[in-house]
């Protein structure tokens, strides 16, 4: 936190790669009286960087970043900085991504489109070490979980892990194979065998289907 800040005042790190968000938010932050922004990223590579000198209070993380996803950092700030919150905004589909990015570290998950009063409760909750997600996702996370447990059903998509998401998402975003491994820091092996797997859990039987069905699922979630 920089040193003109109160005492009572939490410092707000954000991370995303639109700077017209990014001074969004800071103006919609500044605005209260216990929080402000001390600092903000446009992709990881400058937040583990800014992490690795700033103390924030939560970290406000878009999913999607021009060099990687939110799901990496997430990762890196449970294993450098322990329980410091991250509050996920996004443009995504909330009903596929927050479950999972709340099992991953993450301490709430917002969607963009929320108003500006649910964003500051958002952040208020999970600095004062709750759990936030919308009335909608909490609401739909218990009815899948019932219908669920009626019809002993499953969405295809949940059957792939963590990392077989991020490789679909990259696929449907139109990424090779090596520009996935280069995006995730993994070998072009690795990399097929996510492919194998994700083909194998939905049931596709060919590379182009696999692009097919990435890019139809990619589009659904813009």
């Amino acid at each position: 936190m920089s040193e003109h800040q109160a005492a009572a005042e939490r410092g707000v790190f954000i991370v995303d790669d639109h700077p017209i968000v990014r001074q969004g938010l800071r103006q919609l932050i500044d605005q209260e009286a216990d929080l402000c922004v001390c600092g903000e990223a446009a992709d990881v590579r400058e937040a583990r960087a800014a992490l690795g000198r700033l103390t924030p209070d939560v970290v406000i993380l878009d999913l999607s970043l021009r060099d990687s996803d939110g799901l990496e950092l997430i990762k890196d700030i449970r294993s450098k900085y322990g329980q410091l919150p991250v509050l996920v905004l996004s443009m995504h589909d909330e009903t596929i991504y927050a479950e999972r990015l709340l099992s991953s570290g993450a301490n709430g998950y917002i969607m963009k489109q929320a108003a500006g009063e649910q964003l500051i409760a958002a952040l208020r909750r999970v600095l004062a070490g709750g759990v936030y997600v919308s009335e909608r996702i909490g609401a739909g996370m218990i009815e899948r979980f019932a219908v669920a447990r009626r019809k002993n059903a499953i969405d295809p998509i949940e059957r792939l892990s963590n990392r077989e998401i991020q490789v679909l998402n990259l696929i449907g975003r139109g990424r090779t194979t090596r520009e996935i491994a280069g995006d995730l820091s993994l070998s072009v092996k690795t990399i097929e065998s996510h492919r194998q797997r994700i083909k194998k859990k939905l049931s596709l039987d060919s590379s182009p289907r696999l692009v097919q069905f990435a890019v139809n699922w990619y589009a659904r979630q813009h």
